[in-house]
C-alpha cells in the first residue's frame, strides 16, 4: 500500500512543511503503509543520525486498519461508544474496571519511535494531524482493550506559551536553554497566554477534534495539564532535576516571586483544560508530577492552593459532572499526606504504586468519586503470568470503590507492548469476574 497525498491526509486540502508533511503521509495507512517509513526523507538532523537497532517488537506492527474517517461529528458533547471510564468518574458501577495507561502514546511503541524518527518531538506536539496519530497509535494496537485515548501533547507547552524556549533533547528529555535565574526574569514572560480557540493552544484544541473525528467518538479523550508546582520546577531548573536546587531557592528565597507566577500558571492551566474540553475531551488530569518532593508543609503553601483553584476556575466554566461536564482528575504523586484535600475537591484521586490502594479506599472512599491507579510500572517488566497475579491483587485492594485502573506512574521507554497488553486483558477478565462474584482462576493454574 503506497502512501497517501498530503492533501488526503490533511483532509482539507492543505499543505505544510516538507518534513511534517512526510511524516503525516508515512504515519497514515493500514500496516503495510509503515514500511514506507524508513525510506521517507528525513530532516537533516535526523538523516545525519545513526538509526537506533531494532528492538525484538519491532516487527509486531498490528494489522488494524487506520482511523480514517473525516467524516463530522454531530454537534455538541460526544457520543461515546465506550463511556466506562466517564461513568467509572462519575462513581457508578460499572460492568468492569475501564483502563488506560499514563504514557500509553510514547517511546515504548515501534509505530511512535517509527514516526519519531522523522521529525522533532515538538513538532508532533504542535502539529493536530501528527497528535491525533500518536494519540491514536495505541488505541489501534490494543483495539478493544483501551477504555481511552489521552491527547498526545506536553505539559511543557504552557511555559512555551509563555515565552519559554523548551528542546527535547536525546538522553536529556526537556532542556530549557534560558531558565528563570533570578525574579526579574518573569519580566520577559507572558504570563497570560491566550487560551482561547485560536490562541496559543489552538494545536492541541485542533488535535483533540481531529482525534475524535477520526475514531467517531470510540472513546474518551482525556485532556490533561501539568500542576502548577511541577511547571515551576522545569521552567526554573532548566529541565528534570533530581535535587530541585534552584526551584527550591525560588520557593524559600523568593515567595512572593514564586506565588506570583504559580498563581498565573493556575490560571493558564485551568483556560487551557476548558478548551480541550470545549474540543471535545471527556476528562481533564491534572498532572501534579512533583508533589512528593515538597514536605506536607510546602505542599500546603506551593501546590495545594493552585490545583485546588485550577479546580475552582474549571468548574465555574464548565457544566457539573451530574449534566455532562468533564470529570476532573487529580494525580499528585507520592503526596499521599494529601489525599483528603484533593478528593474533597477532584472527582478522581489518582494513586500512585507507593502506597497500599486499600488505604487510600478507607481515607477518601467517601470523599471523591472514583480512584484511580496503581500497578507499579516495574511489574510490566515481569511475565503474562506474574502480571495478571498483580493486578488481581491490585484490583481486590480497591475493593467495591468505583476505580478507573491505570498505573502508579507513566510507561517506561523500555517497556514492551506485550507487557501492557497483559495488563489490559488482566483488567479486563479478572475486573469482570469480581464484578460478577465470581473467583478468578489462579494464575499459577
Amino acid at each position: 500500500m503506497s502512501s497517501p497525498s498530503v492533501s488526503a491526509w490533511f483532509g482539507d486540502g492543505s499543505s505544510r512543511g516538507v518534513a511534517v508533511a512526510a511524516a503525516a503521509g508515512a504515519a497514515v495507512g493500514a500496516a503495510a503503509a509503515w514500511a514506507t517509513m524508513s525510506a521517507l526523507p528525513k530532516p537533516a538532523a535526523a538523516a545525519s543520525a545513526a538509526a537506533p537497532a531494532p528492538r525484538p517488537e519491532d516487527k509486531d506492527i498490528p494489522e488494524f486498519p487506520h482511523f480514517r474517517s473525516l467524516t463530522p461529528l454531530p454537534e455538541g458533547r460526544p457520543k461515546l461508544k465506550n463511556d466506562l471510564i466517564v461513568r467509572a468518574a462519575r462513581g457508578e458501577r460499572t460492568e468492569r474496571v475501564p483502563v488506560w495507561a499514563m504514557r500509553q502514546a510514547g517511546r515504548y511503541l515501534p509505530e511512535f519511535r517509527a514516526l519519531r524518527r522523522t521529525c522533532d518531538f515538538f513538532t508532533m506536539c504542535e502539529t493536530p494531524e501528527l497528535a491525533a496519530e500518536v494519540t491514536l497509535q495505541p488505541l489501534r494496537r490494543f483495539r478493544g482493550l483501551l477504555d481511552a485515548v489521552v491527547i498526545f501533547s506536553d505539559i511543557l507547552i504552557v511555559p512555551q506559551a509563555m515565552g519559554m524556549e523548551c528542546q527535547m533533547l536525546p538522553g536529556k528529555g526537556p532542556v530549557f536553554p534560558a531558565p528563570l535565574l533570578d525574579p526579574s526574569h518573569l519580566d520577559r514572560l507572558n504570563l497570560s497566554p491566550d487560551a482561547s480557540d485560536d490562541g496559543a493552544f489552538s494545536p492541541l484544541y485542533r488535535a483533540i477534534k481531529r482525534t475524535r473525528m477520526l475514531m467517531q467518538d470510540e472513546v474518551p479523550v482525556m485532556g490533561f495539564c501539568g500542576g502548577p508546582w511541577t511547571l515551576l520546577a522545569y521552567m526554573v531548573d532548566g529541565g528534570g532535576s533530581r535535587t530541585y536546587a534552584r526551584s527550591k531557592t525560588w520557593l524559600f528565597k523568593h515567595g512572593a516571586e514564586s506565588h506570583r507566577l504559580l498563581d498565573a500558571l493556575a490560571e493558564g492551566l485551568a483556560s487551557m483544560l476548558v478548551g480541550q474540553w470545549r474540543a471535545g475531551a471527556s476528562a481533564l488530569q491534572v498532572f501534579e508530577s512533583s508533589a512528593g518532593e515538597l514536605s506536607p508543609a510546602d505542599f500546603r503553601e506551593f501546590s495545594l492552593p493552585y490545583l485546588l483553584k485550577i479546580a475552582s476556575l474549571v468548574r465555574a466554566r464548565v457544566p457539573p459532572v451530574s449534566e455532562g461536564g468533564p470529570p476532573l482528575i487529580i494525580f499528585a504523586r507520592c503526596a499521599h499526606h494529601a489525599y483528603e484535600a484533593l478528593a474533597g475537591t477532584f472527582d478522581v484521586v489518582g494513586v500512585d504504586w507507593a502506597i497500599d490502594p486499600s488505604e487510600v479506599v478507607a481515607r477518601v472512599g467517601d470523599k471523591c468519586s472514583a480512584l484511580q491507579g496503581n500497578l507499579d510500572p516495574g511489574r510490566l517488566y515481569g511475565d503474562d503470568e506474574s502480571i495478571r497475579k498483580a493486578t488481581r491483587a491490585m484490583l481486590e485492594s480497591f475493593g467495591d470503590m468505583p476505580l478507573i485502573a491505570n498505573l502508579g506512574w507513566g510507561m517506561h521507554p523500555t517497556h514492551e507492548p506485550r507487557a501492557l497488553r497483559a495488563y489490559f486483558t488482566a483488567v479486563h477478565e479478572e475486573s469482570a469476574l469480581l464484578r460478577a462474584g465470581g473467583v478468578a482462576t489462579p494464575a499459577s493454574e
